[in-house]
């Protein structure tokens, strides 16, 4: 019949036409997270980024990113009580790895992967069989993208551990916090001053729970000392390339999805065929 003709075009032809143009987009994806090969790290561009720059902002940062490592941080935190400005960098030998960027880039490149696995030579047999495809590279796809859309819950004592605590020079000192962390094409800096409780304080304490961002007022105990967060200071910057990515994935969800819908159209009328 006419509509299995124009079904079975659609398993061969419409398809991998489909395909090509996700590999297309994934691939452009993947090139804007691109990684350095090893021994020529320094061709990999460095941007640099100024977080914080209107005269009311305590903080300023001039963060480097190179790819998913931040190379360098310089920070300026001026104190709210005595107005002094203190002033912290990386060390020389130091550099932090952005875990969502690097995740995001895993899951792009698993979603290549599948595509590759189905060149043109490949025949799909059922409609099935190309919504398991789609469904799977939907999945990366959506982790890719909650990877840079929700950044880590962390306690305040977890924060405090963190190894990005031992990455500065002069040390940070005992009542200053930092965190850095992606939200959506966005490169946030967080800067939390603590005061100590006294010992005889009180003050009702109630340990804080894990967040992504932790208010004034919020309690934590370390090492027998307990802690309130008096001052929250937060500064971001947009990072043009992570929103080039995030429209690449909007863009390759929306193929995956409309070839799905594609595919329903046709599996309504054979019953009785296997798709």
């Amino acid at each position: 019949t006419v509509r299995e003709e124009e079904f079975n075009w659609l398993l061969k032809e419409e398809v991998h036409a489909v395909l090509k143009q996700l590999q297309d987009v994934l691939k452009e994806a993947s090139r804007r997270f691109t990684m350095p090969t090893p021994g020529l790290e320094s061709q990999l561009k460095q941007e640099n980024f100024i977080l914080g720059s209107s005269t009311m902002d305590q903080v300023k940062g001039v963060l480097t990113l190179q790819g998913e490592a931040l190379t360098q941080a310089d920070i300026n935190l001026k104190v709210t009580k005595s107005s002094q400005v203190l002033h912290f960098q990386f060390r020389e030998d130091k550099q932090w790895k952005l875990q969502q960027i690097q995740d995001a880039r895993n899951h792009v490149n698993q979603a290549l992967q599948l595509l590759n696995s189905r060149d043109e030579s490949y025949h799909f047999k059922t409609g099935a069989e190309v919504n398991k495809l789609m469904d799977a590279v939907m999945l990366q796809l959506t982790r890719a993208r909650n990877r840079l859309t929700t950044p880590a819950s962390m306690t305040l004592p977890e924060l405090a551990t963190s190894g990005l605590m031992k990455m500065f020079t002069p040390p940070m000192p005992g009542d200053v916090m930092v965190n850095f962390y992606i939200n959506l094409s966005k490169l946030c800096l967080t800067v939390y001053q603590l005061h100590v409780l006294p010992p005889n304080t009180t003050k009702n304490f109630k340990p804080t729970g894990s967040s992504v961002l932790h208010n004034p007022g919020a309690m934590f105990e370390l090492n027998n000392n307990r802690f309130e967060v008096s001052h929250v200071h937060k500064v971001e910057c947009v990072v043009p390339w992570l929103s080039d990515t995030l429209v690449f994935f909007t863009i390759s969800l929306q193929l995956c999805q409309q070839l799905k819908d594609k595919i329903s159209v046709f599996s309504s009328f054979w019953k009785y065929r296997p798709f």
